[in-house]
């Protein structure tokens, strides 16, 4: 009998956190920073406070639905393991959504990035060299993935510690509110709720990658404690970056109107604080937040596709192959970096629109999971903690998850029901009408890996 080859498990705690904190983008913050200080009045930091404690809730549900099913599948599995093996095809279908396209996004915004540095350079040379260099490293080993991307995120944070340093500066000598600590940007007496509420919506976006992690439970030696601290502290980490610099870039900016552009505030910000080196400094570490995301979601979702062609519900020969030296599924990298390729001929917006509904849909199911397995069917609820862990915290995320899908941009929706709808098609053909049930994969035999 041929052995079978599996992923190889030698990413350790931090190099995960890193890989998730990378897919999120440290620096997003400043991105949405001027239409959301405008929709607060001045309390960004304040709204994503509210928007940790709410993704908390659903990083909480990964946790926990990990431990029962530590696989690259994530959303895909859990829903399919717990609820129905139909509904978790659907859900990892539409999970494909967020992840297939995300290196594509990322990969557009190097192309936009670097035709402003050099507008004379063809854009499609921009977009084919970030392709082939996050697909090349994929391809060598999810090691080299996880250090270059920590030194990309390291990167990042010094930035941002160099930014804070000079709005610190900038503060002690009379610069925005003129003070270092401050509850302004947190709470004042005529702060209303709605509009943070409002803000928080919006923030809870920069959150998404977060669950990215459990893709790699299949490549770490202990997942079921790994991976559920790993989720934890990914998006802990990342809320506390965001709520930082948020805080002192309120604190520099309490009046978001002095920006000529509050959609895309990043670079003035920059400007203001440090001048045109720092500015020129603070786009480096833009340019490299797109390419830790591009590198960690390409990783990711190649996993994801792994896990799917292993059950056979897409090609197995294709999609399910592990290269036996390098132990990387070498076919799914190099399919989502032709995939990226669309990213010379795609606009931003139509772009960022691809990636949210997918988000939306793994976020909602994995919430939903944790309660059919739990609460359903082992009947965890007779105490105050189960009760609490296994039915009010998801049912709170899913509370956090149902505000995002009110607010979802009316282009994702459309897309994202398309491609479901795609879904269900290419579903009833390989159940034959829904006469017989998806293939799937016996969870002993990824134990055995």
């Amino acid at each position: 009998m041929e052995k079978v080859v599996g992923l190889k498990r030698s990413l350790g705690l931090w190099s995960i956190v890193m890989l998730g904190v990378g897919y999120m983008t440290p620096m997003v913050g400043f991105d949405t920073f001027g239409i959301v200080s405008e929709k607060t009045d001045g309390h960004v930091p304040a709204a994503y406070l509210i928007a940790l404690v709410g993704m908390l809730f659903t990083a909480a549900s990964y946790g926990k639905m990990v431990k029962v099913f530590p696989t690259a599948g994530s959303a895909y599995t859990y829903t399919q393991k717990t609820i129905s093996t139909r509904l978790g095809f659907l859900v990892g279908w539409s999970a494909l959504l967020d992840y297939l396209f995300l290196p594509m996004v990322n990969a557009l915004l190097t192309r936009i990035y670097m035709s402003a540095l050099f507008p004379s350079v063809p854009n499609w040379v921009w977009v084919v060299g970030f392709i082939l260099f996050i697909t090349l490293i994929n391809i060598i080993s999810v090691n080299v993935t996880a250090n270059f991307n920590t030194f990309l995120v390291t990167f990042q944070v010094i930035v941002m510690i160099v930014f804070v340093f000079l709005v610190i500066k900038g503060l002690l000598v009379g610069e925005g509110t003129g003070k270092v600590f401050s509850i302004q940007p947190f709470f004042q007496s005529d702060i209303q709720i709605s509009p943070l509420v409002a803000g928080a919506t919006i923030l809870c976006f920069s959150f998404l990658g977060f669950d990215a992690v459990t893709t790699f439970a299949e490549e770490t030696p202990n997942a079921k404690k790994t991976i559920p601290r790993a989720i934890f502290l990914t998006a802990l980490i990342g809320g506390i970056l965001f709520i930082v610099t948020t805080y002192f870039t309120q604190s520099f900016f309490p009046d978001a109107s002095v920006f000529k552009d509050q959609e895309s505030a990043a670079p003035e910000i920059a400007l203001y604080v440090g001048g045109k080196l720092f500015q020129s400094f603070f786009l480096v570490g833009t340019l490299m937040g797109t390419i830790a995301s591009g590198l960690a979601s390409h990783t990711s979702v190649s996993r994801l596709l792994y896990v799917m062609g292993r059950d056979n519900v897409i090609p197995k020969k294709i999609f399910g192959y592990v290269h036996p030296r390098l132990r990387t599924p070498v076919y799914n990298i190099i399919f989502v970096g032709i995939i990226a390729l669309s990213a010379m001929f795609m606009d931003l917006e139509t772009a960022a629109s691809l990636i949210n509904f997918g988000a939306l849909i793994a976020f909602t199911f994995v919430n939903l999971s944790v309660i059919s397995y739990y609460v359903i069917k082992k009947k965890r609820y007779k105490t105050v903690k189960d009760f609490f862990n296994f039915l009010i915290m998801p049912t709170l995320g899913a509370g956090t998850v149902a505000v995002l899908w009110f607010n979802l941009n009316i282009h994702s929706l459309i897309l994202g029901l398309s491609w479901a709808a795609v879904g269900i098609g290419y579903l009833l053909y390989i159940t034959n009408m829904f006469r017989s049930a998806p293939p799937q994969m016996h969870f002993e035999e990824v134990q055995e890996m």
